[in-house]
């Protein structure tokens, strides 16, 4: 249920915003214009660029409210506060040096983060006492448990460059249609410029709105998966020192030996 709100929230905050865009702000634009009438007739708001941009521009939508969706979601999820809390970390360096198993189970049954996921991994996979675990079992698995919790969070992140993929064939397909449309009134005798303004019109909206939606997103993609291979080694770190500490029973602190920006 929890990852089911986790996914369903972002969904409706891009539905938001969508709306917001498309609906709103054309009109607050329209009752703002005090320009004469012969402007306004040659202003288009956006939801008369959607209109021209043809059928095509469903799909363009559906495709952005789900670029949206993820991007949200990438936000929300993919950060150091939420990846490696910073309050668990200190809990669990007190369970670990102690090597008080029970302890560190129940904060990591407490608290919902892939560092919380990889430590109780780690701990169930390794053994069932503190006499049986060696340092090389915990690592090991350990990095079992972090590579999945990657490839979990690495999923969304390709959404994104597949969203950046898919919109710009959206848009050339509108193209392709709008210029059938303007050569299908040339065939059938056109010969006037007007006559061909709202093929060409849809090509060229049709084609800007898929770009619009896949710059950001392709942006989005390199930029989260760079942070994430970040903050996937800043984890291994916490969690193989955690693991030092564990099997030393150290009470070094995590916080003095990251001195890197958060």
């Amino acid at each position: 249920m929890r990852s089911f709100l986790h996914i369903i929230r972002p969904a409706l905050i891009a539905f938001a915003l969508f709306i917001l865009c498309m609906v709103i702000v054309p009109k607050i634009q329209a009752q703002e214009s005090t320009a004469p009438a012969t402007v306004e007739a040659h202003q288009k708001s956006l939801l008369d660029l959607y209109s021209e941009g043809g059928w095509v521009m469903h799909m363009i939508a559906l495709t952005s409210v789900g670029m949206l969706s993820v991007l949200v979601f990438c936000v929300v999820r993919i950060n150091r506060k939420k990846m490696i809390p910073p309050a668990l970390q200190l809990k669990l360096e007190a369970a670990m040096s102690k090597q008080d198993v029970v302890e560190a189970l129940k904060l990591c049954e407490e608290n919902d983060s892939p560092l919380s996921q990889v430590i109780r991994e780690t701990l169930l996979k390794a053994g069932a006492g503190v006499a049986v675990y060696t340092k090389a079992d915990l690592e090991a698995a350990a990095s079992e448990t972090i590579f999945h919790e990657e490839t979990k969070l690495m999923l969304w992140v390709n959404m994104l460059n597949a969203f950046a993929a898919v919109a710009p064939m959206i848009g050339l397909l509108g193209t392709v249609s709008g210029m059938i449309q303007s050569f299908e009134k040339l065939s059938s005798g056109a010969a006037k410029a007007s006559d061909f303004a709202g093929g060409i019109g849809e090509a060229m909206v049709a084609t800007a709105a898929g770009l619009l939606v896949a710059i950001p997103a392709m942006f989005a993609y390199f930029l989260f998966k760079n942070f994430l291979q970040s903050l996937i080694s800043r984890l291994s770190h916490s969690t193989s020192t955690l693991i030092n500490q564990f099997v030393t029973g150290s009470t070094v602190s995590l916080q003095s030996e990251d001195v890197s920006p958060a």
